[in-house]
């Protein structure tokens, strides 16, 4: 494919010797320098198909062009767990070459990230907001940049950075070489590809919203008190030894990888409360398979990436529909099939709904012996056209914001419940549907309790960035 000898050394290391679909068609475009805006599924290699072209197009170009060590490469990801992850990649696979690589994200110290980049960097991997607070110190420069990639772009624009990206876009040089990769092509990710991309390669190699073919997915019902001991049933009774348990909030997380460890299974769980230390450590123990069950929430989980992942539990539904195909297609990855398994109780049914119209397949549902639920669960015909589902259902809203950038579209969230748009405490808001009103009264609508997970998610993604909560105002206000 044009690669360098040090570069087909180290993935030989690795012991790889044919590329995936999206290393095909993405690496030769790269290499010539073409943007590119390439979508493909979690699990197909996609970091390689970024990360080797980009070693080889820095290393090809002399140090003496580089004097000072300036970043002459910036990875833009959502999450921590991801910017370890793509570190990892390139250090791996430049391990031949004369390139440096850092990292530099929130929950961890500020002056070890200083001190790194003073000593001089080639590449940068980091999340925006801790970016952002590098660039308003002065410690980094973006001007020598040769080489913009936004990995897992959808998910930073669920997440809110939209702004945070442009803020970094705007002060990066005009002559670059930018590659944009996504799960999906959705209509805002094609907005933002046509201002940062000049005249990109388009490569997509996986259906949009499609599951991963080699994921077996089976749905258990069960009463909601019996969840609990269903899983501790299916990780004994199937001897399960590596599981990735998916919870809605971080409280829901911590307790069940409790009770799981009283039923003497080795358990632990991940999330943004957690620090960021013990997050990798607890992510490390479970890659090398010495945890039996990592309990996680969406965003804490979007960094794990392993190769072998065999079962996939929802312990929750997702209250967003697209979050099940990626959390999904955590397994049944680099060809190895996995398992995906769904506990469902009557509350759950419309949540499910929405999951089958989606992927536009009715799953397969089996009753195990002795968790027989109480309740009947009526079912609609999976063909119906898909509808998105932002958690106005039923249920906790989750670790996360509602997707698809919905702050930028509805003007942001209302004050808190029981506050006036001043900021006084002055009893329960007006139910009025054009002011700010409390999403939690039960005559609330679909928008007031939309708005209120938006400010929530979007409040908890700042924090996990090492960022201050944002006001209200700082998201919008509705349009007169």
């Amino acid at each position: 494919m044009g690669l360098a000898p040090e570069l087909l050394r180290a993935v030989a290391e690795q012991g790889y010797t044919e590329p995936t679909p999206i290393q095909a068609q993405a690496i030769p475009p790269i290499l010539a320098g073409r943007d590119l805006l390439g979508a493909a599924q979690t699990g197909t290699g996609k970091t390689a198909g970024f990360t080797l072209p980009m070693l080889q197009r820095l290393s090809a170009k002399t140090s003496d062009r580089n004097p000072r060590r300036a970043v002459r490469a910036l990875v833009l990801v959502p999450t921590r767990e991801l910017a370890a992850q793509v570190q990892d990649s390139i250090r791996t696979y430049g391990q031949h070459l004369r390139l440096t690589s850092t990292t530099i994200y929130g929950g961890v110290g500020f002056h070890p990230q200083v001190q790194a980049l003073r000593r001089g960097v080639d590449i940068v991997v980091a999340t925006p907001g801790r970016l952002l607070d590098h660039i308003q110190q002065r410690t980094l420069d973006l001007r020598n940049i040769e080489i913009l990639v936004l990995d897992e772009a959808d998910r930073m624009l669920d997440m809110g950075f939209i702004h945070d990206i442009r803020k970094i876009h705007a002060l990066l040089p005009k002559e670059r070489h930018t590659l944009l990769f996504s799960a999906t092509f959705s209509e805002e990710i094609r907005v933002l590809s046509a201002q940062f991309l000049r005249d990109p390669v388009t490569i997509e190699v996986a259906r949009r919203n499609a599951p991963i073919d080699l994921v077996t997915q089976v749905v258990h019902f069960v009463d909601k008190d019996k969840k609990r001991e269903l899983l501790a049933h299916l990780v004994k009774s199937n001897d399960w030894r590596q599981v990735l348990v998916f919870c809605k909030t971080k409280h829901g997380a911590d307790r069940l990888a409790e009770q799981l460890g009283r039923d003497g299974i080795d358990a632990d769980a991940i999330h943004g409360n957690k620090s960021q230390p013990q997050r990798m450590r607890t992510l490390k123990r479970f890659k090398d398979a010495e945890l039996q069950v990592l309990v996680a929430t969406d965003i804490a989980a979007r960094g794990i990436d392993i190769d072998a992942l065999p079962h996939v539990v929802n312990y929750d539904l997702p209250n967003v529909s697209e979050d099940y195909v990626h959390r999904i297609g955590r397994t049944g990855r680099a060809g190895i099939p996995g398992d995906a398994i769904s506990l469902v109780c009557a509350e759950d049914r419309s949540l499910l709904l929405s999951i089958e119209r989606l992927i536009n397949k009715r799953i397969e549902q089996k009753v195990i012996a002795g968790f027989e639920p109480t309740q009947t669960f009526a079912r609609a015909p999976a063909n119906k056209p898909a509808r998105r589902n932002t958690g106005n259902t039923g249920g906790g809203y989750g670790d996360r914001r509602p997707s698809g950038n919905a702050g930028a579209r509805r003007g942001g969230p209302p004050p808190r419940p029981g506050r006036s748009a001043e900021g006084r405490r002055d009893g329960p808001a007006p139910a009025r549907r054009d002011g700010p009103a409390a999403a939690t009264r039960r005559d609330a609508t679909p928008w007031e309790v939309e708005r209120e997970a938006q400010r929530k998610h979007f409040n908890q993604n700042r924090r996990d960035e090492g960022q201050p909560s944002a006001r209200p105002a700082m998201l919008g206000r509705k349009a007169a």
